[in-house]
C-alpha cells in the first residue's frame, strides 16, 4: 500500500495539472471502487475548479471551488496517471484501460486517470468545512512532518503501551501516514529494536526516532517514493527509493552501519527487518 511518501509524490505530480483548473467532464466508469461512489459524483466533479490539493496522512484532498473536497486513497494498486500534457511534449490524452475507473478531463487538455487494478482504492467527495471529521480522517494522528509532531507527543503516544514499538507507530491515531517500509527504516536509523515494548521506550530513544521519521520520510519523498509492486509517479515513472534501503526487504545482507546480519521477524502478519546486533 502505498506510504505516506508515495502519495506526497502523487499529490506533488498532479498538482500543477490540477490546481486552479477546472474539470471540464468527469467520467465514473463504474459505480463502485472499494466502497460505492457518491451519488451524482461525475456530475459534482464535472465543471468544477480544483483550488487547491493536500494530503492528510495516506489520502489526497482536492478542494473544490463548489464547497466540496474530493477525497482519494489509493488502496492497495491505485494509481493517478497523467497524460495529455500538451503536443511539445508529444503527449495525447490516453485512451482510458481496462482498470481505469476514474477519467477527470481538465483545463488544458490534461487527463487525470485513476487507475486501480485491484479496487482497493477509494473516491468520495464532502464538504469543505469540516471535512477532517469525514469517517476516513476523524481519529487521524499528528502529521510526522508537521508541527504537531514532536518527542513529547511521540512519548506520550507510547507511553504504557504493551504493544511493540513498531505496533504503535503503524497505528493511524498515533501517527498519520506511516507504513511498514518507513516504519523499519525509522527504527533502524534510531537504532530502536521492532519487538521492544512501546512503553519501554525512553524519552531520549523517542527523541532519536522523531528525527529518524522526519529524516526518512523526507529523503523518500525527495526520491519519489518507494516503488516495489504498483507505486508509480503520475507521469508514469517509477519512485527509487528502494535503492535506499538499510533494512527493509535485506534478510540476510549485512547491516549498513554494524556489519552484523538483517534478520526478519513477522509481526501481526507484517515482516519487520531490523539488525538484532544494533538495534537494540
Amino acid at each position: 500500500m502505498p506510504e505516506l511518501p508515495e502519495v506526497e509524490t502523487v499529490r506533488r505530480g498532479l498538482e500543477p495539472v490540477l490546481a486552479g483548473r477546472v474539470i471540464l467532464r468527469a467520467e465514473a466508469r463504474r459505480p463502485d471502487l472499494r466502497w460505492p461512489l457518491p451519488a451524482r459524483f461525475a456530475a459534482r466533479l464535472t465543471g468544477a475548479r480544483v483550488l487547491g490539493l493536500r494530503r492528510r496522512s495516506k489520502y489526497l484532498l482536492a478542494d473544490l471551488d463548489r464547497g466540496e473536497t474530493l477525497i482519494v486513497h489509493l488502496g492497495m494498486s491505485g494509481r493517478m496517471l497523467v497524460s495529455g500534457l500538451g503536443p511539445a511534449l508529444g503527449d495525447a490524452p490516453a485512451a482510458p484501460g481496462r482498470h481505469d475507473h476514474v477519467v477527470l478531463d481538465v483545463e488544458g487538455g490534461a487527463r487525470v486517470i485513476f487507475n486501480d487494478a485491484r479496487r482497493f482504492g477509494a473516491m468520495d467527495l464532502a464538504p469543505t468545512a469540516g471535512v477532517e471529521a469525514h469517517r476516513l480522517l476523524a481519529g487521524l494522528g499528528p502529521e510526522p512532518l508537521g508541527n504537531r509532531f514532536g518527542a513529547a507527543v511521540l512519548a506520550g503516544a507510547l507511553s504504557g503501551r504493551a504493544a511493540p514499538v513498531k505496533a504503535v507507530l503503524l497505528d493511524q491515531r498515533a501517527v498519520a501516514g506511516l507504513g511498514n517500509i518507513y516504519v523499519c527504516e525509522a527504527l533502524w536509523r534510531a537504532g530502536v529494536s521492532p519487538l521492544r515494548l512501546g512503553g519501554e521506550v525512553t524519552a531520549a530513544e523517542a527523541e532519536r526516532l522523531v528525527v529518524a521519521i522526519r529524516d526518512v520520510l523526507v529523503e523518500a519523498i525527495a526520491a519519489g517514493g518507494s516503488s516495489l509492486r504498483d507505486h508509480r509517479r503520475p507521469d508514469g515513472e517509477l519512485g527509487y527509493f528502494q535503492h535506499s534501503f538499510a533494512v527493509y526487504g535485506r534478510e540476510g545482507e549485512p547491516c549498513r552501519r554494524c556489519g552484523g546480519e538483517v534478520a526478519r521477524v513477522v509481526q501481526s502478519g507484517r515482516s519487520s527487518f531490523w539488525c538484532p546486533a544494533c538495534q537494540g
